[in-house]
């Protein structure tokens, strides 16, 4: 295999897990009610209380704040289903550097810009909503863990760049 053809692969499979990631994160926001009572339930099976009383007690705020604006202002959770939209049609915009690359790095700058802004946002707006501050960086951990792929890629695409022709 040639140094493009390998550069190419390893730079297609970075995207495609990056892609499903953002998929499973926009698909995951469209049931938030439902998928909130689920995983109540299943950390009350495993006991979770017992060790992360916070996270329980933070859990089960969320998910009466939930039930609460799903019974009384369901119009509410439409912006949690832009949310998921959004997501969806951010994963497809990578379908560009899969195709070409070295032409659409700029997508890939735009996602690492992203991830990164996801910091200052919920060091921002975290406090503002009253979601307490270990929330606060799992949320920024999606930012962080996020940029991994793209730098990879960003990388592979610079180096194919410098290929010669």
């Amino acid at each position: 295999m040639s140094d493009r053809a390998a550069l190419l692969k390893g730079i297609r499979v970075w995207l495609v897990f990056f892609v499903v990631c953002l998929v499973l994160s926009g698909a995951t926001a469209f049931p938030l009610v439902h998928e909130l009572r689920w995983t109540e339930s299943a950390l009350r099976a495993l006991s979770v209380r017992e060790y992360l009383p916070g996270l329980m007690a933070w859990i089960a705020r969320v998910r009466d704040g939930l039930d609460s604006v799903d019974t009384k202002y369901p119009f509410v959770l439409y912006g949690t289903d832009w949310l998921a939209f959004a997501h969806l049609v951010i994963a497809v915009a990578f379908y560009g550097p899969y195709r070409d690359p070295v032409r659409n790095i700029w997508v890939v700058e735009f996602g690492m810009i992203a991830c990164a802004g996801i910091i200052p946002l919920a060091l921002i707006c975290g406090p503002i909503r009253g979601i307490p501050f270990w929330w606060s960086l799992v949320d920024m951990s999606f930012g962080v863990f996020g940029v991994i792929p793209l730098y990879a890629v960003r990388k592979k695409i610079k180096r194919l760049e410098a290929l010669p022709a």
